[in-house]
């Protein structure tokens, strides 16, 4: 796709920035986080619009043509593009596919239930090869374990100009601990973790794949800073696997 046919996309989500897709779900890494150009080859931007919102999430590379990440970002896979840039340009793909997982509910906080936020985009052509599948991690995160989060959300919470940037963060596995979902925070003092724009921000273990980011928290009244959530892809591998083996 040329420049020229990327500027409508664009000047939507800019526009629009503020009403950025994340109802609460998480947000970008802030606080005590880094550039990351190391997991550039990972981590990919997922656009989505509407007839009047825009909004962006992050996705994890799980093939070369498949993307992970939250579900609660996932719509018509005609509103939504994923955004890459390596030394040779930038360039939105199409998605020809989407697969929310069978047990997320978009509802799941009004009616207290259990949620697989994750959902699967496959896209109408390969990744650039600047862009190789993550790994999954081999065992869950114990408590108190660091992790890497990774995202391209807000680094300052209500600034959207500073989203956009592949960002990371150590954060530390916190309780309660769960079968289903990952919980982790800033070192003290950092305020570090996910922000807009970091839902299906992939957070690794030992370099390898361990959950994605779906919700964030802060102190105070801000939504960013404190508390990240993120579904344990571990149980899910599965329901990965079946879905990347359906579209080979």
């Amino acid at each position: 796709m040329n420049a020229g046919s990327m500027r409508p996309f664009f000047r939507l989500l800019l526009q629009l920035s503020a009403t950025l897709l994340l109802a609460a779900p998480a947000n970008a890494v802030v606080g005590a986080a880094e550039d990351a150009p190391d997991l550039a080859p990972f981590a990919v931007m997922v656009l989505t619009r509407a007839a009047n919102s825009a909004g962006f999430c992050t996705g994890a590379v799980v093939a070369q043509n498949v993307i992970l990440t939250a579900a609660h970002c996932a719509s018509a896979p005609k509103d939504m593009r994923v955004y890459v840039k390596t030394a040779g340009g930038a360039a939105l793909l199409e998605i020809a596919e989407t697969r929310l997982h069978p047990l997320y509910r978009a509802d799941a906080i009004r009616r207290r239930v259990v949620s697989i936020d994750l959902a699967l985009l496959r896209l109408s052509r390969d990744l650039p090869a600047a862009f190789s599948p993550l790994g999954f991690a081999e065992a869950s995160a114990a408590l108190g374990q660091r992790v890497r989060l990774a995202g391209f959300g807000f680094g300052v919470e209500g600034q959207p100009k500073t989203g956009g940037v592949l960002r990371s963060a150590e954060l530390i596995t916190a309780a309660p601990m769960s079968p289903v979902l990952l919980w982790a925070r800033g070192r003290p003092g950092s305020r570090s973790g996910a922000c807009v724009g970091d839902s299906g921000a992939p957070l690794l273990l030992d370099g390898r794949l361990v959950a994605i980011a779906t919700w964030a928290s802060g102190e105070k009244g801000a939504a960013c800073g404190a508390l990240t959530q993120a579904i344990l892809i571990g149980p899910q591998q599965d329901w990965i696997a079946a879905a990347l083996n359906a579209w080979r």
